[in-house]
């Protein structure tokens, strides 16, 4: 596995068909044919017509919905780029296990199931909820030399496709990402600086709410991380290897395994947006499966978003994480689909003025 090219990653992974444009051609009609003004639900339109190519259905029903949280540790956190020690990865994985956390909470709101998976954390969890996955126990520290190998960075996009799979065979129909880990914004902004071009001076922010003087640090830290591994813009499995993190790789796959599986992914914040960088890096026919949730205070997510050519449905100032700000969107998700379902048009409401 340790010399899988991006193509060999790409053929395991399975074929990621187009959209279905009949599909979203037939939804953007009958929207037409309601009782509105033509595209006066803004967003929710376009989000309608998106699912309808997604799912091939013109009023696509997606009740079963999954936030899946991976969780992983960082090396790098002893540069100290973080306000949180390493101990709060696998205490905060408690948390959401027993249903305690913010995207516990917001889930349940939205009638999404929680799934956490351990895919790097530093100490061994046992739970009977959690889903068991680690290919390692935390990352390298990146400003000293690569995260991670090759292999254990393939190893962690094919768990994550593994697991889409896994769960769209539970009946899965739509994804949410969602991660943990403490000092998981710094190798999010190196992946943002490598596949981008644009220095960490411009990607990284404070993350858990670090202080300028941190913010420096981690800055220095940043270029520190890309000099010393020259990670390859080119490879995305060798950016990752070099700078990334288990839990970025596991959200990475499962983005492209929900894709491949013809399942819509809801991208959370900063991370699971790096991941969705390297997943669209990895195959671009990725894309157009991918909605936007939110744009977080964190200072290079709508750097991340502009790169992905993602438009945001909420701006709320959250920078949590946890899938948090993608859950919130779900509402908006059932929205659109209720729209085609429930609404008039305007003959059978006997409306004057429709598109004809």
């Amino acid at each position: 596995m340790g010399d899988w090219s991006l193509e060999q990653v790409r053929e395991h992974i399975g074929t990621i068909r187009p959209l279905d444009t009949a599909a979203a051609q037939a939804a953007a009609a009958y929207l037409d044919r309601l009782t509105k003004p033509p595209g006066s639900l803004g967003k929710l339109e376009a989000l309608a017509i998106q699912l309808a190519g997604i799912t091939g259905e013109m009023k696509p029903v997606l009740t079963k919905k999954s936030v899946v949280v991976m969780a992983g540790d960082h090396g790098v956190c002893e540069e100290g780029v973080s306000a949180f020690p390493s101990e709060v990865t696998p205490q905060m994985v408690l948390n959401f296990l027993n249903g305690g956390a913010a995207v516990n909470v917001l889930a349940r709101q939205a009638g999404a199931d929680v799934q956490c998976v351990d895919i790097g954390v530093a100490v061994e969890l046992t739970h009977e909820r959690l889903l068991a996955r680690n290919i390692r126990r935390g990352t390298a520290n990146m400003a000293k030399g690569p995260a991670m190998s090759r292999e254990e960075a393939v190893r962690s996009v094919l768990t994550g496709a593994e697991i889409a799979a896994e769960l769209v065979r539970q009946g899965t129909q739509l994804f949410v990402t969602g991660e943990m880990g403490i000092g998981n914004t710094t190798p999010s902004a190196a992946i943002l600086s490598v596949l981008s071009g644009r220095p960490p001076a411009e990607t990284a922010g404070r993350g858990t709410g670090i202080t300028d003087e941190k913010l420096l640090h981690k800055i220095q830290v940043l270029e520190q991380a890309i000099q010393i591994n020259r990670p390859r813009a080119d490879d995305p499995i060798d950016v990752l290897a070099k700078v990334g993190g288990l839990e970025i790789g596991g959200l990475a796959g499962l983005i492209l395994g929900a894709a491949a599986q013809g399942r819509p992914v809801v991208i959370d914040g900063f991370i699971s947006s790096a991941a969705a960088f390297i997943a669209t890096a990895v195959n671009p026919a990725v894309l157009p499966y991918l909605i936007a949730s939110h744009v977080s205070q964190e200072s290079g997510h709508r750097l991340l978003l502009q790169e992905l050519g993602l438009s945001p449905m909420l701006e709320m100032d959250m920078r949590l994480g946890e899938g948090t700000g993608g859950v919130l969107s779900l509402h908006l998700v059932d929205a659109a689909c209720r729209i085609m379902q429930e609404m008039a048009t305007f003959e059978s409401a006997g409306v004057s003025g429709g598109a004809t």
